[in-house]
């Protein structure tokens, strides 16, 4: 294996908080180390459009404390083909980039992999989405602050709530991902959480709401997870209407989850993914991820983060049901 002397950097899929956090310690860290480091605009698309640039200390000055990331970042089907790989691996090769980083989800984890497989190019994945749901990591980049978000919204909303007494349906963001609709919903007080892996309990749902008018509370907060396709909360609204005669009003907060200063937590935890991504190439882990595991930053064998993680802590469950009575 040749000596690691250029390495580029890049982020795919969707954006979260933070991901300039881990760009920023890239660069520093490499230049500190005596690296090249370039970064690649568009995600796997810019790598596939040679859109690369050349990045020094100066390119990554001020950027810790804003959302989204500064390098951009997309989806791109010709990746997902091996034609596209091969042609980006052929173009990282022409620019003499040695190495790739990569902030993204499991589908980004999953072409990192592939690009390593079969083009022996070194990567490391740094697990960047406010979903939460990267097998092997406690922890991925902009969840914290996808939460922080969220909870603020239902804040704003609890106030029109009491106001009016009525009962209010807040849509969050994670497709499969049940956590940011467990947090939010215990950080809220909601008095009910509709996970996208469970079966949505609409007896209960309408009892609990009755029990709380019963004991004279002015509103209801029900957090729904998304899943797969937005506008789940419409349904539940709907059943609600015409099973229950339930009157409920639907909040979907959308992209807003996404935006935002990142909060110390994840500009602390993507700092440390950064620096230990360089440290792992510079030490020949040619195919790891960092992973937040056990409180602390480290590197895990990028193969063992491929898939997405859509369980749940039972103690979270357990403590929404002890407090929503």
């Amino acid at each position: 294996m040749n000596e690691i002397k250029r390495i580029a950097v890049l982020c795919s899929g969707g954006d979260s908080p933070g991901m300039n956090c881990a760009i920023r310690a890239v660069v520093r860290t490499g230049i500190g180390a005596g690296l090249e480091v370039f970064g690649i605009q568009k995600g796997y698309a810019g790598l596939l459009e040679g859109d690369i640039r050349h990045l020094d200390v100066s390119s990554v000055g001020n950027i810790l404390q804003h959302g989204g990331t500064i390098l951009q970042t997309s989806r791109c089907a010709e990746f997902m083909t091996a034609e596209g790989r091969k042609e980006a691996a052929n173009l990282l090769k022409r620019k003499k980039i040695d190495a790739l980083i990569v902030i993204g989800g499991d589908g980004s984890f999953n072409g990192a992999m592939k690009l390593h497989e079969e083009h022996l190019i070194p990567v490391v994945g740094i697990p960047g989405t406010i979903d939460n749901d990267i097998d092997g990591t406690d922890y991925t980049i902009g969840f914290d602050t996808a939460v922080r978000n969220a909870v603020e919204a239902v804040d704003k909303i609890r106030d029109t709530a009491n106001s009016h007494a009525r009962t209010f349906i807040v849509e969050v963001m994670g497709r499969r991902s049940p956590a940011i609709a467990l947090k939010v919903g215990i950080c809220t007080g909601a008095e009910n959480v509709v996970l996208p892996i469970a079966a949505i309990d609409y007896d209960k749902i309408a009892a609990d709401i009755d029990r709380g008018i019963k004991r004279g509370k002015t509103s209801s907060i029900i957090i729904a997870a998304e899943g797969e396709v937005e506008g789940i909360s419409h349904t539940i609204q709907k059943n609600l209407k015409d099973k229950f005669g339930l009157q409920a009003h639907v909040c979907i907060l959308g992209h807003i989850q996404r935006g935002g200063n990142p909060t110390p937590t994840d500009r602390l935890i993507a700092s440390q993914m950064g620096q230990m991504a360089v440290e792992a190439l510079i030490g020949n882990q040619l195919a790891s991820a960092t992973v937040f595991v056990q409180g602390k930053v480290a590197l895990s064998p990028l193969k063992d983060c491929l898939r997405k993680k859509n369980e749940f802590d039972l103690s979270d469950v357990k403590l929404l049901t002890a407090l929503s009575i």
